[in-house]
This record gives structure tokens, sequence and C-alpha cells, in this order.
């Protein structure tokens, strides 16, 4: 913390960088005499949302034990954590850290997240910093949810003007590649009693390789903690010394509750070990975790997703050198034992009504669960704390997937072969009927396809790439392969000389893929442009561009219905293939 005496070390004990559950710093009681009353901030954070306004199912909508989360909830419970009286209000402000939008449930994506941005109004949110989900509709539509219209397509959905965010969308690490200007304010200051807070928002640097290329376009993402750095220069000469990060980037646990730090690891750590003392709070976000930690002497948060927590952070602030000297912050579930907030019921049944029947339209049926969560497919070696880490494999949802993606594009692209990213299949199917909804909630992102050719040569690549960047692509029923555990994994400076795939055991249709032949292959618009880190696919020829996936996941649920889990056993490892 930025504790006097404290604020401008020149050096941090080893055990200072650890990441360990957080406790208020307090300021010595001879300097705690000298003073006047420390000013009383609250924050409520939140961070990735992903627009669901209605209590989410399933794993998604229990935490901690309880069932949670909710938007009527949620609104509710941050009314309730503002206190009663005025002061406490006026002393209080709500904050996020990115991805409330996309990835969103039909009701608020069918409306191009217009009503999350809506619902954010009304539950009194302030700042935000961008995430990368902000991006997936590109730059231009991160501007319209800020300052609202209608979109430039399908107009105001609910036949209703969108009158855009009244809070502020913070980007000081997106910005505009043409002019080096961030493409939103990157801070935000607001005074409390006298003292002024300053908030400076980003996202994670990798957002380009995990969205999608028009997403991204025209934009540049800076290094978090060097653009924190440089921001809280800034703030400090404009007499803002209490300064907070929003930041869509962050860790997970060991095993510990909510508000536990326990065996924490991540990109965060790294993050806030390098930056500037004088940043006293981090919010973060992005790994749907939730943990309450103190790294290198920074208040470190986040509230897991979908609007299951709120961070209540307690600040006290320096009246003489408007500097923090303690903070302290305690995860809240939000439960659904409190009155719904009645605005937020109003605005959830204005967009179901105008929603109609699309959504509860059957496309297909079932016969049996479709889960999205793989099974491991070999272990790789340990983790810090001895434990075994693993590749992941198959699931059956997203063999379905990649096996809709090749029943779109084999006649009209001559497609042989479709590959499907794990990230992009964000919920199961239950046994039965499967409605239009249930179809979107697996696949939210409205990506276009694309079929391009490959030699077997990039083939290989494609998959050795997939040890390098840590995750395994879904395979179509076309594609056979096998894994050597003991092979080596390629570097991300030269993907393509990994050995873990067993020369000659790819397979297409049953044939033994050749180096030198050509093979016509489908992904998503995501993927074709090197998304996940599969740079290898950016160099894939005579590029058509198809339906959007969504359409064909519903067309291949109708056609084939009642379809069943499919076989795990596209992808082998050495270990399951008998000896010649």
């Amino acid at each position: 913390m930025s504790v006097p005496g404290m604020r401008r070390r020149a050096a941090v004990g080893l055990a200072a960088l650890a990441a360990t559950a957080f406790t208020a710093v307090a300021v010595h009681p001879d300097q705690a005499e000298a003073r006047p009353k420390p000013v009383d901030v609250k924050l409520l954070a939140i961070n990735d949302f992903h627009g669901n306004l209605e209590p989410p199912t399933g794993s998604s909508g229990t935490i901690d034990g309880k069932t949670a989360g909710g938007a009527e909830y949620l609104a509710t419970q941050l009314n309730m954590l503002r206190g009663t009286t005025e002061e406490e209000r006026e002393h209080t402000i709500t904050v996020a850290a990115g991805d409330l939008i996309g990835a969103s449930p039909l009701l608020s994506a069918a409306f191009h997240d217009e009503p999350t941005v809506e619902e954010m109004n009304l539950a009194g949110l302030e700042f935000t910093s961008v995430g990368n989900h902000e991006f997936d509709e590109g730059a231009a539509e991160l501007l319209r949810m800020q300052n609202g219209g209608c979109h430039p397509v399908d107009g105001c959905g609910d036949g209703t003007p969108f009158e855009g965010a009244n809070f502020q969308y913070l980007s000081a690490n997106a910005f505009k590649t043409a002019t080096g200007n961030p493409l939103l304010p990157p801070y935000g200051i607001k005074k409390v009693d006298g003292v002024k807070i300053g908030f400076i928002g980003m996202t994670l640097e990798g957002t380009p390789q995990i969205v999608s290329q028009q997403g991204v376009a025209g934009l540049s993402f800076a290094d978090e903690a060097e653009t924190a750095n440089k921001y809280a220069r800034i703030l400090r000469a404009q007499g803002v010394q209490a300064i907070v990060v929003l930041l869509h980037e962050g860790g997970v646990q060991n095993g510990g509750g909510i508000n536990d730090c326990v065996g924490f690891s991540g990109p965060i750590v790294d993050i806030a070990n390098r930056m500037d003392p004088s940043i006293d709070v981090i919010v973060s976000g992005h790994t749907h975790a939730a943990y309450n930690c103190n790294i290198n002497g920074k208040l470190v948060t986040s509230a897991s997703s979908f609007g299951r927590l709120v961070t209540d952070i307690d600040l006290k602030v320096d009246r003489s050198s408007g500097d923090i000297v303690s903070a302290s912050a305690n995860n809240v579930v939000v439960t659904r034992d409190v009155p719904k907030d009645p605005a937020s019921t109003e605005l959830i049944n204005r967009y179901k009504t105008a929603l109609g029947p699309v959504a509860d339209k059957v496309v297909g049926e079932t016969t049996a669960v479709l889960t999205k969560t793989p099974e491991n497919l070999y272990q790789t070696g340990t983790d810090a704390n001895g434990k075994p880490t693993y590749m992941f494999g198959e699931s059956p949802l997203g063999n379905v997937i990649a096996d809709a993606q090749l029943a779109a594009t084999d006649n009209e692209q001559n497609a042989v072969a479709a590959f499907m990213n794990p990230g992009g299949v964000r919920a199961d199917l239950d046994a039965g009927p499967v409605t239009y909804a249930d179809a979107f909630a697996v696949q939210p992102f409205t990506n276009n396809l694309v079929t391009l050719d490959l030699t077997g040569a990039q083939l290989y690549c494609l998959l050795e790439q997939q040890f390098t960047v840590s995750k395994v692509l879904y395979v179509s029923s076309t594609v056979h392969y096998v894994v050597d555990p003991a092979g080596t994994t390629a570097p991300a400076t030269a993907p393509c000389s990994g050995t873990r795939v067993v020369r000659g055991s790819l397979t297409i249709n049953g044939t033994a893929v050749s180096d030198t032949a050509t093979y016509r292959v489908t992904v998503n618009n995501f993927l074709s442009g090197g998304g996940d880190g599969f740079s290898v696919l950016t160099g894939g020829t005579n590029a058509v561009t198809g339906v959007i996936d969504l359409d064909a996941f519903t067309a291949y649920l109708t056609e084939k219905s009642p379809v069943s889990p499919p076989a795990l056993n596209r992808i082998q490892t050495t270990a399951e293939v008998p000896a010649a």
C-alpha cells in the first residue's frame, strides 16, 4: 500500500512479491495523531458480467455454495451496499473491470448488448475498463455503446432509442494505431469529500490474440504495467494520489474461497509487481475467478463472473496528502433472497417481449447431454505445487460443432476438415429439445465460417501449434491423428518444429495427409485471423467467407436430430495405439 514512508520504496523484499490474502494496512499511530480523520470511500466492483441479465443457470448460477446472480438481484445488492444515508452513498463509487458485454445470452446479444448497457446505467455504474469482449463487434460498435444511437444495420430492436452508457468506458492501453490516441479516455477522476480518486482502465495486452481481427482492426494494445505507470504519473501531476486500476486481466487460486488468495498465479502477478507503488488497488477480471489478494503491497481483487459477486472495497484516504492509507475488500455473494429491483425487472420484461418467439423455437433434439467439458488427453507434467498438468482433448459438444461446420461447407466449398477453438464453445446442451436460445448460448459470438487451403505441412504445423499455445482444437469426424506425450513442444519462435504429433498419423477421410498436398479446411473467422495464437492459419490461401457459425450449428441440429454424443476417438495418444 502507499503508506507514508513505504510509498517510494526502492526495493521490495521477496516475501512482499508473493500473492497473499489481503488484510487492511493501517497508518502508524504517531502519524495518525497528527492528521485529521481520513475520508472513507467505498468501491463496489464487478467484472465479466457478459450480459447475464436473467439469473444464470447450472454451475454458472452458483458460487460459494449459494445460488447467485441475475441483474434484478445485482442491482438490489449494489443499492444495499451503498448504505442508507446520503453521506454513505456520496462516498460510494461503482466500478467494473471489463467484459460487461459480449459472449452474452440471447436476451442481451439479440439487441447487440444494448440491454446490458441500459441495465448498468440502472445499477449506477460509473467507470469500467474495456475488456476483450468489448471489441467483439469492433471499435465503432464499442463507441456506439458509449455514445448511443441505433445499430447501423438492425436499428433499435426494442423500438426505443438507445441512449448509450451513462458510465464511462476507459481504454488506457487500447489506442488507435493511426493517431496513437486512446480509443476512449484512459482514466477518470472522482472527487469524494474533497479528495480525488483516479481510475485507470485497461484490457489485457493480448486482446488481439483472442478477438477476431475485424474486432481490433485499426487498434493497438500496449503493456498493462507500463501503461498504468504512465497514467499514474499523469494523475499525480494533477494532484491525484489515490489511484485505482481497473484491469481486464487476472489470475487464479489453487483451491481457495471467494475471499482467499491460495496458491495464486496468473498474468496479474507479474503485472502488479511491475506497477508503480503509487497504484494502490487493482480491480481485475478476465479469468472468471474470485480472489482477494495482496500482491506487492497492492490490493488485488476479482468478483468472479456473471454478476454473482460484488467486491466491497473500503478505502481510507488521507485528507492532507490525498493518498490511500488503508484498503480492505470483501467479496459479497449476490444471493437471490433479496427483493428484485423493479426497474431491472421492467427492462428485462421489455426486451423479452421484443425478442418474441425466436428464442423458444425448437431447432433440434439431443439424446443425451452434450457437454463442452473436454476429457484429459494426457499428462504433460506437473505444476509448481507438484500437481499433474494436462493438455485437454475432445469434448462431445466440441466434436459436434466441428462436424456442423464441415457439413455447412463440404459441398459448397469442398471442405474436407473443420477445426473449432475450445474457447468458442460457451455452454452445455441438455438432453431433449434444443431451442434457438439454447444453441445461441453455446455459440454466441456470431463468427463467420472461413474455408481456406492449407498444405499438409501447414496442417501438421497447426496441430503442433496447439501445444505451444496450450489449446487443443476440436476436429471434425474426418480428422484423426496421434499424439506422443514424450514429444517436444515447439517454442513460439519456431511453432512448426515440435514432435508432439506423430508424423504419418494424421489422416483425413482415412487417407494419410501428405506434406505437399493441399487440403480445403474450415475454421471460424476468429481462428483464420490467427486467434488463440494459431498463426499458421493466417498463411492459408483462397479463403472464402461463409455462413455464421450459429446458423451452421442450428442447421446441423435440425438435419441430424436427434443428435447423440459422438465417440471421442479422433485424437489418440501413443499409449492407446497398438504397436505395429
